[in-house]
């Protein structure tokens, strides 16, 4: 089997925190990188909705925690060190269900000794999660006070499948996700794609594409990147953002085979050049 290879192909990368990661990467498997970094994670440091549940969350007022990213589990912990005190929060953690959706929140849980009710399987979507609890029982949360530390976005199937389930339950928005500081190369991307400059484009998160078409709809050249999107080759790191994108309107070509960015990128090298040709081939 010949290697992955992009065969050099323009691949737009959106990622933020792991800009220069995923460039080298996509280099490495013979593709050009364009990138983009499409957001910031801003905490809500000033929101007193988060600081209000680490108060009630110590005076026992939930009975369950389900933690979605570890990120957000962090920053909680920072919250509780400003106000309640650390201590005092992770003791209660240890005395209420604790439900972690993937492997990230589960990493900070065990970092401060806190043992999970439950932990969702790959690929860690909110249904994995639900089914989850499901598996504990029809009357597993019925009546329970659940809280759940959320990650920038709701996911408002989540929180309806909770509430079906007899559930009490309150959202706690920890960061959020906002366009960032320098948003030239963003600009730059929402023009290279307009211009059919753009082979490929990596999504690991959905809030991406919403900030390019943001910024794409600020430039008066929104229509043609929407129009553009269709003839890329777009792939997905993993259910949850396919599922997103899809939610947005835009077809996902492929995903990644494992929810991982490295993967991702050896997988897209993998299969986009033969995609992206059968795509041009088609009389669509």
């Amino acid at each position: 089997m010949p290697a992955p290879s992009f065969q050099n192909l323009r691949v737009l990368a959106l990622e933020s925190r792991r800009r220069d990661e995923i460039a080298s990467l996509i280099t490495t498997y013979g593709g050009r990188p364009v990138s983009a970094p499409a957001m910031r994670e801003v905490p809500l440091e000033s929101n007193t909705e988060a600081f209000a549940f680490v108060e009630a969350f110590v005076r026992g007022e939930f009975d369950v925690l389900v933690s979605l990213t570890g990120v957000g589990l962090r920053a909680v912990l920072d919250i509780a060190d400003r106000s309640v005190g650390r201590q005092a929060f992770v003791a209660m953690l240890g005395r209420v269900q604790v439900i972690a959706r993937g492997p990230k929140p589960l990493s900070v849980l065990r970092e401060i000794g806190v043992v999970p009710w439950l932990v969702a399987p790959e690929p860690n979507t909110w249904r994995e999660l639900l089914a989850a609890i499901d598996a504990q029982g029809a009357d597993a949360i019925r009546g329970r006070r659940l809280a759940v530390q959320e990650y920038g976005t709701s996911s408002g199937s989540l929180l309806d499948g909770l509430r079906a389930r007899g559930a009490s339950v309150t959202r706690v928005p920890i960061y959020s996700y906002e366009l960032p500081e320098d948003i030239a190369p963003l600009q730059d991307a929402a023009t290279a794609v307009a211009n059919g400059e753009i082979d490929v484009a990596l999504f690991t998160t959905a809030t991406q594409v919403v900030h390019l078409l943001q910024i794409a709809d600020a430039m008066a050249v929104g229509d043609a990147v929407r129009a553009r999107i269709p003839r890329l080759i777009v792939a997905s790191i993993g259910p949850t953002t396919s599922e997103e994108l899809r939610e947005h309107g835009i077809d996902v070509d492929l995903e990644a085979s494992h929810p991982k960015m490295g993967v991702l990128v050896r997988d897209a090298a993998e299969e986009a050049p033969a995609l992206l040709h059968a795509k041009r081939q088609s009389p669509d």
